[in-house]
């Protein structure tokens, strides 16, 4: 029911439906307020409010229980409870059948106007797979359908080309504190593993005389074998194979701070010393190895499908923005 009082030189307007978030608005007149009360009330009547199979179960609680049951089992859950406390705040009073579609694209569009698109689809992704799940698995009845499914994504931005450079990679190197990252990012541009990949690999998972490296858990979740090229063996033999035990001994984060310290002080020490070029050494991410190692791969004449098993990527679109060939290198070979 609406409720309508005088506050100030204002009259506000509250709309409380069950299963809904209240709805507050203040308007110069009590019919201007009144009226806004009636066509909201209108609005939800006409399909945000439908009789509910769930028992009034909210989006918060699905939330809760979709993190406390299912996010552990996945790579990434960890950054499913980010996300969810951050949907929570806008969407976590609305009951599952009020979750529309206009409810959601509402919600899309105000998170754009604070965060980039990728970080948008992120979060109605978990929205649709928690209710999925809750479909599939929990019992959960949903009339209209997953409302998920007719919200338009937002546009995801366009993947970055950075190409990193021997020089640069030699750079950063030689700028660490630290001895084993010179081989971290060596390794990365060999294999085109991931961060967590090569932070995560075991000795016993590498198989020298075959040239292999096992990853049990990727971001995927889906194990692969990675081939080891020459320059990733020389690697591995420069470290000292062993029977266990991790290989480079960094945590994930690790690699990330010390790539990122070590670049700002190449960076540094580059422009100290009398260097010109705006873009050597600056704007580079731990994550452009893997493009880098990608292209490469291409560059070596290897097929699709065969850089696609490498990298382990699970749709060709993605492939390609982790690929960005120079014109020169193709120029070579039409000859």
């Amino acid at each position: 029911m609406a409720t309508i009082r005088k506050l100030g030189a204002k009259w506000q307007c509250q709309v409380r439906k069950k299963g809904h978030p209240p709805r507050t608005q203040s308007f110069s007149t009590r019919a201007d307020a009144a009226q806004w009360g009636r066509e909201l009330e209108a609005q939800i009547d006409r399909g945000q409010f439908l009789p509910s199979p769930v028992h009034g179960e909210i989006l918060a609680a699905l939330l809760d229980r979709y993190c406390a049951e299912v996010s552990p089992t996945k790579r990434s859950g960890k950054s499913d409870l980010g996300r969810a406390r951050t949907i929570k705040q806008t969407l976590g009073a609305y009951s599952l059948p009020a979750l529309s579609p206009a409810v959601l694209a509402e919600y899309r569009n105000m998170r754009l106007r604070a965060v980039g698109p990728q970080t948008v689809i992120h979060e109605l992704n978990l929205i649709s797979r928690a209710l999925r799940h809750a479909v599939s698995e929990w019992g959960v009845a949903l009339p209209a359908g997953i409302p998920t499914a007719l919200v338009r994504k937002p546009q995801k931005p366009p993947g970055r080309t950075r190409r990193v450079t021997e020089a640069e990679m030699a750079a950063i190197g030689r700028a660490s504190h630290s001895a084993v990252l010179g081989l971290v990012i060596r390794f990365a541009v060999e294999t085109a593993m991931r961060r967590g990949e090569i932070a995560g690999l075991c000795w016993e998972h590498v198989d020298l005389q075959r040239r292999t490296a096992h990853l049990p858990r990727t971001k995927t979740d889906v194990p692969r074998t990675v081939p080891l090229s020459s320059g990733a063996i020389a690697v591995l033999k420069g470290i000292g194979p062993r029977e266990a035990g991790l290989v480079f001994g960094l945590a994930a984060d690790s690699i990330t701070q010390a790539f990122d310290r070590s670049s700002a002080r190449a960076r540094n020490l580059y422009v100290g010393e009398g260097g010109a070029s705006p873009g050597y050494l600056a704007d580079i991410r731990f994550h452009d190895l893997r493009h880098e190692a990608t292209s490469r791969l291409f560059e070596r004449g290897l097929a699709m499908m065969e850089v696609a098993a490498i990298t382990g990527h699970k749709t060709l679109s993605m492939l390609q923005r982790y690929t960005h060939l120079r014109a020169e290198d193709l120029a070579k070979k039409l000859g």
